[in-house]
């Protein structure tokens, strides 16, 4: 009886190596790939569009937009905003995480330390919500990203699949919408308003900004100055 609960218990054992392995097989294609090529959505907008079958939700507005095609204002508004430190840190801003840490014994409110890398490992190949699978999976995601990727695909990546408005995806789809031009010729000013709704854009909006947003955005451009400008991001 002993040796066939032994034998079983070593197989289940030998089929979950198996399946970590194939996981982590997987894990590494996917990320080599997007190194060079575009990818066409991302698991945030995919479960969106899932959901649209069961639920009255916003359509998804996505269009992929290179990242010279792009205004540098924009770029610098979201290191500016989200991760003045992304130029120079391996994925994890250590001493913001530990400033959150002290910060969150006292505020109702829970103040997030996630770097721009991590925003990308999670909004392309993982799941919305808190849990500590989901952000053990993340760091992993984190890592190899800033292994296999320059610091400009990461921000690329960034500015064109995070959400920018209720069901507006990216800086290509929100130019447009919002600013009626091209990702290319927002200006500083428009780069901070976008900035200034990503920690909760369907709360936040950036065609009616509320006084807030705007407190917000001129402090980001403050932040922008403070950085010395576009020549902050120019060696990515």
């Amino acid at each position: 009886m002993k040796k066939k609960l032994k034998n079983i218990l070593g197989k289940i054992g030998s089929a979950i190596f198996k399946v970590v392995l194939i996981l982590i097989a997987v894990s590494f294609f996917q990320v080599v790939l997007l190194k060079w090529i575009d990818p066409f959505t991302s698991s945030i907008m995919f479960q969106r569009q899932l959901r649209r079958f069961f639920s009255d939700q916003d359509k998804i507005s996505y269009r992929w937009i290179d990242y010279r095609n792009i205004s540098k204002q924009v770029a610098l508004a979201v290191v500016a905003s989200e991760d003045q430190n992304f130029p120079y840190h391996i994925g994890f801003d250590f001493e913001q995480i530990n400033k959150a840490i002290k910060e969150n014994k006292t505020r109702r409110h829970i103040r997030g330390a996630s770097t721009i890398t991590q925003q990308v490992a999670k909004n392309l190949f993982l799941w919305e919500g808190q849990s500590f699978l989901r952000k053990g999976i993340e760091v992993y995601y984190t890592i190899l990203i800033e292994f296999f990727w320059s610091k400009e695909r990461i921000l690329e990546m960034y500015l064109n699949i995070t959400e920018m408005g209720k069901g507006v995806f990216g800086v290509g789809a929100a130019s447009i919408i919002y600013f009626k031009k091209l990702p290319n010729r927002l200006t500083k000013s428009e780069g901070a308003l976008i900035a200034a709704v990503l920690p909760n854009p369907v709360r936040y909006s950036i065609r009616y900004p509320s006084g807030y947003i705007r407190s917000r955005q001129f402090r980001i451009m403050r932040q922008m100055d403070l950085l010395g400008g576009v020549s902050y991001i120019k060696d990515l």
